[in-house]
């Protein structure tokens, strides 16, 4: 199960850049896009299992919004949401020219006010 290693690797991430402030996080924001294979319920559960072995951890909230694939269309000019694994533009063309769905960051850090 790569979400282990993922989540594991977030909070890794989060203790070396806030290493002064990592006690003091309450909440830590993650966005997946579709096509990063993530699937929130087994980051959660993967979490879960994290917890387990790092009891201090429990007090932060872990939340995953997942992104819409979206593509450009160089036709038209314009941005389109993939819908049903189509890549194809409202104006008719096809696009491979992924703009957001691939990626995998913390987009939201909430820490505990002094």
């Amino acid at each position: 199960m790569h979400e282990i290693s993922i989540v594991r690797n977030v909070f890794e991430t989060l203790q070396e850049t806030y290493p002064d402030k990592f006690e003091r996080i309450t909440k830590v924001q993650i966005e997946a896009g579709l096509l990063s294979n993530i699937q929130p319920i087994l980051i959660q559960n993967a979490f879960e299992a994290l917890i387990m072995e790092e009891p201090q951890l429990a007090d932060i909230e872990l939340e995953v919004l997942l992104l819409p694939i979206i593509a450009h269309c160089a036709a038209c000019d314009k941005d389109f949401e993939v819908k049903r694994h189509k890549f194809v533009c409202d104006c008719g063309t096809p696009s491979k020219n992924i703009v957001q769905g691939e990626e995998l960051q913390i987009s939201r850090i909430e820490f505990l006010e002094n």
